[in-house]
Parts: C-alpha cells; structure tokens; sequence
C-alpha cells in the first residue's frame, strides 16, 4: 500500500486554490520526486488548474502538456489530481468533478493518488488536515483511502492559517487565470518564497 507525505508548498496551494474560489468546484494536479522513499510517495507540489470547466477538454489537455513540460524541468512527475467539490457535504470520490483526469494520470503512474479536499475542514484557522486521499489498488483503477501525512504538520498548518488571515488565497494563479492573461504564473512561484520565510519564523 502506497503512502503519501504532502510538504507545505503543495498542501498550501490546494488549500489556497479552494479557499479563492469557495463557491465553485476546483481541481489541480500534484507532484512529486520521481522515486518514491520506500513506500511514500513525495508530494512536492501542486499546480492549480481550473475553477470553470473541470472536464476533460481541450484546455485541459493543454494545461497537462504544460504541466508534463514543467514538471520535466524540475525533474518530477505528475503524480496525483486533487479536486475541491462546490458541494459542502461532497467529498468522496464518486462525486468529484472530472475524476476521468485522476484516471489519465493513474494510467502513466500507478502510484498515483487522487485527493478531494473536505470542505468542512476548510477555516482560516486551520487547525486539522482538510484533505481526503485515495489511491488505487490493482488493475481496477478503483480509488480506496490512503494514508498520508503532511511535512512538519503543526508548522505548515500554521503557516496556512497566517497565509489565510491575511487573504493570501487571492494570489493564487490557476491556469483559467492565465488563460485569462499569459502573465499570470500558474507555478506561483511567489508562493515558495512567502511559504519558506513564514517557515522559518516558527
């Protein structure tokens, strides 16, 4: 059985993504250190894809060649999907918006997982993990729970919860907003930079 450990970057950018868009459902891709240690799987990184259309379209298969691109350069691979349901009281599964994307990306990486965030543990202080993992086991590409852990917990949920209060989930860049305007960064690099300077004051 596979576990995953998320560091601070990637969990901080799945959260801020669903707390910018808290009346829509959203969904990104994650990555990780292309070998796993012993049975974890490394997510260090997540990058925000669309609050609009979920589905598997055009766009979508763009963003993921961008993100396949991108992810070369920093010598990773993509390694799971995360989605954040609009419904408060949806979050397994079954019900996630555009789950055919998970699917794809379990077909190049069986070590894959699929996350949906659990919106009811979504409060800008930000005690407790708002995450649900899944992982894939066998041939039947069925998702059941997974265990996982979140890098230095108590300092990155910390972390989170400053980022939060201070409205930080405004910043963050998906790659609807960069369609939107090519400026916009949708590896929002100015995430890594606040996320490592508010890490080290604790």
């Amino acid at each position: 059985m596979t576990d995953y450990q998320f560091n601070e970057r990637a969990y901080a950018k799945i959260i801020f993504h669903a707390a910018k868009y808290p009346h829509l459902a959203v969904n990104g891709v994650l990555l990780s250190e292309k070998s796993p240690k012993g049975n974890t799987v490394q997510i260090v990184d997540a990058i925000p894809l669309f609050h609009q259309c979920l589905y598997v379209t055009p766009m979508a298969e763009i963003a993921l060649t961008q993100v396949d691109a991108f992810a070369e350069r920093e010598n990773l691979i993509v390694a799971g999907y995360y989605v954040a349901p609009e419904n408060l009281y949806d979050s397994s599964v079954e019900k996630a918006p555009a789950a055919k994307i998970g699917e794809k990306i379990l077909e190049t990486n069986k070590n894959a997982c699929f996350v949906v965030v659990d919106n009811k543990l979504m409060r800008l202080n930000h005690t407790q993990a708002a995450l649900k993992v899944f992982s894939s086991s066998g041939e039947s590409a069925r998702w059941s729970k997974a265990n996982y852990t979140i890098a230095q917990q108590k300092i990155t949920l910390q972390t989170v919860s400053e980022l939060l209060q201070r409205g930080a989930m405004r910043e963050v860049v998906d790659f609807d907003n960069h369609l939107d305007n090519p400026a916009n960064d949708w590896t929002n690099q100015h995430y890594n930079r606040d996320l490592k300077q508010l890490m080290a004051m604790y």
